[in-house]
């Protein structure tokens, strides 16, 4: 390892014979989510044997300038323990396989435990593999995964998803979370919180923490309830009912819940919910104000309201997403 990998105790895993980790590069490969496996698993010294290789053992074309050479065709998968699918140009992500990538996973033995990141899941579903199984993908892609692969069951709001023998996980970060989950899973925390500090990068978030998605609230029209869904963003701060929204539209509240169901997917309550909490992440990102401040400017009860509604929603504290995405330090109240 380099010299901004040394210092400190290395925790050493129990001696056996090396996992054999194929990490599998296909053409428009993202190069930084094709070296996060060795990354990762270079930690735990000769305990992993890794090998990246490529369908022909040609070189690939990455999604950036350049081209990638291996050492390795797929003739490493027919011994592999482990497999890894980075992901690749979004324009190859289809419902089918291409015969070359068809041939090379068709030497992966039964039972080889198969990793995906981000659109590495749609090889794994084009495959059949995926048929019937939870996994997940980059939330951007969700509606064109579901449309191709109907018979999957796919969340794509968590981090990653450990189906036991086939993990798959989200964007680039969430594949480093996947590899230190399976690193913890085969080796211990410490060895997984040793590799994490190498890395610098937190040793531990939850697969089912929700990824940071951005939902725009829909257009406004000239009929249903766009009006006053635009009117009530400019009232987030006021504990609006029901009967206070249908009033506004013009509507029983019967037939506003219904209509407002059909163009958004969620009741009214959801929403008003929705809206706050990316209402209070934009406050907790953009400005200096205590958590008490802006749970009341977005029409939470009070701090512990909000601090309830974020945790349920994306799986931390407003202290820890300020943290993660404020520009700089700020003062508020944790």
């Amino acid at each position: 390892m380099g010299s901004c990998q040394e210092g400190g105790s290395v925790p050493k895993p129990a001696k056996t014979s090396p996992h054999r980790i194929a990490v599998l590069a296909l053409e428009g490969v993202y190069p930084f989510e094709l070296g996060i496996p060795r990354r990762v698993f270079a930690a735990a010294g000769d305990s992993y044997e890794l090998a990246t290789c490529t369908v022909d053992g040609q070189p690939v074309r990455s999604d950036a300038d350049f081209t990638i050479t291996v050492a390795h065709g797929p003739e490493i998968l027919r011994t592999a323990d482990s497999v890894v699918i980075p992901p690749f140009d979004l324009a190859r992500a289809t419902g089918e396989l291409d015969p070359a990538v068809a041939g090379a996973l068709a030497l992966i033995r039964p039972g080889t435990r198969l990793i995906s990141i981000c659109t590495g899941a749609f090889v794994l579903a084009a495959a059949g593999l995926l048929d019937g199984r939870p996994a997940t993908t980059h939330w951007a892609l969700a509606d064109r995964f579901r449309e191709l692969f109907p018979k999957v069951r796919l969340d794509p709001d968590v981090l990653f998803v450990d189906d036991g023998d086939v993990l798959t996980s989200a964007g680039a970060a969430s594949g480093v979370d996947l590899c230190l989950h399976v690193l913890r899973n085969d080796h211990g925390a410490a060895l997984a919180n040793h590799a994490a500090r190498l890395a610098v990068v937190p040793p531990w978030r939850d697969g089912g923490q929700a990824q940071y998605i951005e939902q725009p609230v829909p257009a406004a029209g000239a009929t249903g309830t766009a009006a006053t869904r635009e009117w009530a963003l400019a009232r987030l701060h006021l504990p609006l009912t029901l009967a206070e929204l249908a009033g506004h539209a013009a509507m029983s509240t019967r037939t506003f819940a219904r209509r407002f169901h059909d163009e958004t997917g969620q009741s009214p309550g959801r929403w008003l919910t929705q809206q706050r909490l990316a209402l209070a992440r934009h406050l907790l990102e953009a400005t200096d104000l205590t958590v008490d401040q802006i749970a009341g400017r977005v029409g939470f009860a009070n701090a512990v309201s909000l601090r309830q509604h974020l945790h349920s929603a994306i799986g931390v504290s407003p202290l820890a997403y300020r943290r993660t995405f404020a520009g700089r330090a700020f003062a508020g109240t944790p």
